[in-house]
Formats: C-alpha cells, sequence, structure tokens
C-alpha cells in the first residue's frame, strides 16, 4: 500500500530532533509539518487534516499527554505517535494509550524502527480513509436507490389517484389540486414535512370509492334523489376498503381520508357522523380542499364559484361543516390558494402530471 505524499504533524521542542524526523519523512516521500510549540500546533491540528501525528512527551508548557488528550478531543481517528525517552517507565506508556496514542518511538530515534512504525501507522490511516470512503460511497447509492424508489412509488401513487377521474372527466384537475390544497394547509396548521408528504400523496384518494358508484348516479347531470345520494355516500366506505390493508403508508392514509372526508365538525357527515377533533386531522383538511376545489370548478350541474364566493362559504360553514381553526388558516393563506388555482388550472392538468 502506498503511502506517499501523505501528510504528517511533528511537534518537539528540541528543533534536531525535528529535523531529523523531516529527514525521514522526505525520505519516504511524505509531507511534514513541524512545530516547536505543541500549543501552535494543536491550532494547526484544528484547521488542517493531517494522516499521523507524531508528538514528544517532554514539552514546556504542554506535555505529550496533555497534548494528546486535547487532540483527541476533536480527532478520534488520525493514529498518534507518542516519542519517550530511553527509560521512561511502562506506566507513561499505558497511560499515553489511554489517552489516545497509538504506538511509541524512543530517543534517540532508530531510523529502521522508525521507517516500520511510520509505515504502518501511515497504512492503519489508509485503510481507515478507504473505509471511509467505502462507506459514503455505500451511503450515496442507497440514497440514490431511495430516492429512485420513492420516485417510484410517488408515480404510482399520482397514476392510480387519477383512477377515479376516468369516471368522472369533469373532475380530471380536481385530485390534483386538491392534493397541493392540503399540503398547503398541512403545513399552516404546523404538520411536519413528513405528514405533508403523506397528505399530499394521499388525498388524491379520496374520491376513490366514486370507481364502485353506477355511472347513473355517478354522471348524472341534475341534484341525486335520496335513494340515489344515499348510494352515493357509500363512496367513502368504498375508498376505505379498497385502500384499509395497504403497507404503503400513502395508501393507508388514504384510506382515512377517503373514509372521513365527508365527516362534518358538528356530527351531521357521515359516514359515522364523528364531531370535532373526533374526525382525524387528514379529514378535516381534506374536507376543506374537495369543498372548496369542488365550488371553484365547472360541473355540468353548476358554474364555477368566484374565489371569494368560496370563501364566504368556508367561513359560513366554520364549526358546522368545517374545523374553523383550519378555515381560517386557509383563508390566511388567501394569496397561495390563489396562485395554486390560478396555475394549476385545468388546461395545464390535462396533459402533464405535477409531482
Amino acid at each position: 500500500m502506498n503511502v506517499e505524499n501523505m501528510k504528517i504533524l511533528s511537534i518537539d521542542d528540541n528543533k534536531t530532533n525535528l529535523l531529523i524526523i523531516e529527514s525521514y519523512a522526505k525520505i519516504l516521500n511524505l509531507e511534514i509539518e513541524s512545530f516547536l510549540n505543541p500549543k501552535e500546533a494543536l491550532e494547526a491540528s484544528f484547521e488542517n487534516e493531517y494522516d499521523l501525528v507524531i508528538v514528544d512527551y517532554m514539552m514546556p508548557e504542554i506535555n505529550g499527554l496533555e497534548f494528546i488528550q486535547s487532540f483527541r478531543q476533536n480527532n478520534q481517528n488520525t493514529p498518534i505517535i507518542m516519542l519517550t525517552a530511553v527509560g521512561d517507565d511502562m506506566e507513561l506508556q499505558i497511560k499515553a494509550l489511554e489517552y489516545g496514542a497509538n504506538d511509541f518511538l524512543s530517543k534517540p530515534i532508530n531510523a529502521p524502527a522508525f521507517k516500520a512504525r511510520i509505515i504502518n501507522m501511515l497504512k492503519l490511516r489508509k485503510s481507515q480513509l478507504l473505509l471511509q470512503d467505502k462507506a459514503l460511497l455505500l451511503q450515496d447509492e442507497v440514497n440514490s436507490a431511495t430516492i429512485r424508489l420513492k420516485e417510484s412509488e410517488h408515480e404510482t401513487l399520482q397514476m392510480l389517484g387519477k383512477s377515479a377521474e376516468y369516471k368522472d372527466p369533469e373532475t380530471n384537475a380536481h385530485t390534483q389540486r386538491v392534493a397541493y390544497y392540503c399540503k398547503l394547509l398541512a403545513r399552516a396548521y404546523g404538520l411536519d414535512e413528513n405528514l405533508q408528504d403523506i397528505i399530499f400523496y394521499a388525498s388524491p384518494f379520496h374520491d376513490l370509492g366514486k370507481i364502485g358508484i353506477p355511472d347513473r348516479i355517478l354522471l348524472k347531470p341534475g341534484k341525486l334523489d335520496a335513494d340515489e345520494y344515499e348510494i352515493m355516500k357509500k363512496h367513502s366506505q368504498i375508498g376505505y376498503e379498497i385502500l384499509k390493508g395497504s403497507k404503503s403508508k400513502y395508501l393507508k392514509a388514504g384510506g382515512v381520508i377517503a373514509y372521513n372526508h365527508h365527516e362534518k365538525y358538528d356530527g351531521t357527515g357521515y359516514p359515522n357522523g364523528l364531531r370535532g377533533e373526533n374526525i382525524p386531522i387528514f379529514g378535516r383538511i381534506t374536507a376543506i380542499a374537495d369543498v372548496f376545489d369542488a365550488l371553484t370548478s365547472i360541473r355540468p350541474y353548476k358554474k364555477a364559484w368566484s374565489v371569494d364566493e368560496a370563501f364566504n362559504l368556508l367561513i359560513e360553514e366554520k364549526n358546522r361543516h368545517f374545523d374553523p381553526i383550519l378555515v381560517d388558516l386557509f383563508i390566511k393563506n388567501k394569496e397561495d390558494v390563489m396562485n395554486i388555482h390560478n396555475k394549476f388550472s385545468q388546461e395545464e392538468l390535462n396533459d402533464k402530471i405535477y409531482l
């Protein structure tokens, strides 16, 4: 294993010893920085990377043990060789090992012993660096694979979320805008980024159950009669039943949303008549996004409401249909709501998928 051009930090209060170490290092084609003052060397070690440290034990101001102890507070890996005088006792060497030294050299320095120890320590350092590089490379590969997998999952979710739209082409852009409204509202409510991500990809499944509703009811241009309305209400249960067994966090959340987005804050919604905060937060958020977008979109049986008209309806339905806190947050972010409404128009979303 080639150790040429690796970098050594040498500290000794004796200039002659420093010159001897420098001469040996140059024979091995190593870079070396030498310091008479251990405090200056310690400062240099904070600003530069070294592959090996050679430090004398007996020095003024701070000795070799104190230097090693301070150095190890910021660097646990770089090998350290401590220079000791012939006759220094075993207790000193044990203490040096406890402080973080890896090996020892006795003075006066013996050239063959110096070369052998230096090469061994630099090979150890190079092995450390190779392992670190491999670990980083492996982590990069894992991260890249995770990103690709996540992107693939998101694309699949996007396609599945659009499946219900093909029975009802008038809602072609609806699920996409609902997703953005939901993420906006989740962020305003203070949900963390993970939950914002989940509701963004899960909310397009809110009406998935409509694939189980007969076309004569789903596509009816006029108002539904009582019996037809009861059948239409079943789409919440159908969507939940389709999604509830999934191992995907997005599809599980989609099941919760499908089941609860028609519940009302005052308990008069369906399918279970849940009230207030007993309605899951994803259901309460999607309810606002769903109704707002339905009101501001063209349908066969109605014209699109203006944004202000839709906001007024949300305000009127605070504490009845909608969570009042969420309504206030939605209106507070009116500018962002308008950007979504205008940017993701029906025409734009006919041919594009926005992730």
